[in-house]
């Protein structure tokens, strides 16, 4: 349950309330999708750099998921009390940092106790945390649409939202101890140079820049589809929902598939969801694609940080940072790429079909390097 409530407060409100709220802070702010594409890439390139310090930070795991987890509840209220774009640019980009750090800590030092237990395939309910935040989020926003809430109070009541989550997860870490990803002497003895890890780097760069452009704008791009907000607000809460279900059903197929099957097999579903609107237009397209999007990203996650401690068990964390690394450079170009082509009547779709085959590619090189 502590994983999972740290997941939902750091990731699924802290990077991604973002997303329900974009269609409010248009409205409100007229905020161009150009700029919510820059607005986005702050927030991955804190994500970047949050996850390229974590190989070296030396401090106990309780101390930096907890300051993290505050941190990102006061960030996230913060986008309600200002209303300009540097302050939201800057805030966006210190929730990133925050948030890796939970993800690469905090999910480091669950996973490991999960395996002490004997219960790693219980990995599964705390990546359910992502979709939960998600969810909850999605469907927040729904509701404010409904009630005409601004965007300036959906960001503060978000931020109450997860400091609620870090209040409740508190006590959980008061067993953690160090969680540098290279704080024990085996990580030296195990540096991340072999061209499987490389690989694995890769495809989980691969998987960034595939995912988040759906992520980031299926409720903008569903809006644009249908003004009323009861029918395009639905497309963020079903890809939270989608995602609670996933990682729950991946613990039970991780049982039956190796990690490395899940992974490949979650990363071809969301070539097909991402591409799906391209294809098919409105918003039964869109649906299609936060189920398809919704129910494989968090899969793709688990299966790839349970991959990495498989190929690298004497620095199963150092690996994972590296992967967060890869993984956040691919979300800081997806967003950038929207915005380069927002100019373009078709640049959306070329975005989609760009992140497509960055995904197929991927589960390529995953197919290509299994053992």
């Amino acid at each position: 349950m502590t994983g999972m409530l740290t997941l939902a407060a750091a990731i699924g409100i802290g990077r991604f309330a973002f997303t329900p709220i974009l269609p409010m802070m248009q409205k409100d702010a007229g905020l161009s999708l150009a700029a919510a594409g820059w607005l986005a890439s702050a927030n991955y390139i804190g994500y970047f750099i949050g996850a390229l310090s974590a190989i070296w930070i030396r401090t106990r795991s309780a101390a930096i998921v907890r300051a993290s987890l505050v941190t990102i509840a006061l960030l996230t209220a913060a986008m309600g009390a200002s209303h300009q774009p540097l302050a939201w640019l800057m805030l966006r980009a210190l929730a990133g940092i925050a948030s890796a750090w939970v993800l690469v800590f905090g999910s480091a030092w669950v996973l490991q106790r999960l395996a002490e237990m004997g219960s790693h395939r219980l990995g599964g309910v705390v990546f359910a945390g992502v979709g939960l935040g998600i969810a909850l989020a999605g469907g927040l926003c729904l509701v404010f649409l409904q009630l005409a809430w601004s965007s300036d109070s959906t960001w503060i009541a978000m931020g109450a939202v997860a400091l609620l989550f870090t209040v409740t997860s508190w006590p959980g870490f008061a067993s953690a101890g160090a969680g540098a990803p290279a704080a024990s002497g085996a990580a030296t003895e195990a540096p991340l140079r072999s061209t499987e890890h490389m690989h694995l780097i890769g495809s989980y760069g691969c998987f960034g820049f595939g995912y988040i452009i759906p992520a980031t704008f299926l409720p903008a791009m569903a809006r644009d589809v249908i003004s009323d907000p009861g029918i395009f607000g639905w497309a963020w809460p079903i890809f939270g929902a989608a995602a609670v279900i996933s990682a729950l059903a991946a613990g039970w197929l991780s049982s039956r598939l190796t990690y490395r099957a899940l992974w490949i097999a979650a990363h071809f579903i969301l070539a097909f969801g991402v591409a799906v609107p391209v294809a098919w237009a409105g918003m039964g397209g869109i649906m299609l694609s936060a189920l398809c999007v919704g129910s494989t990203f968090m899969v793709a996650t688990m299966a790839g940080m349970q991959e990495a401690r498989r190929v690298a068990p004497n620095n199963a964390a150092g690996l994972m940072a590296a992967m967060t690394a890869a993984f956040a450079i691919g979300q800081i170009l997806g967003p950038i790429l929207v915005s380069v082509v927002s100019g373009n009547p078709r640049g959306m779709d070329l975005a989609l079909i760009a992140a497509a085959a960055a995904l197929t590619l991927g589960a390529l090189v995953l197919m290509w390097q299994e053992k």
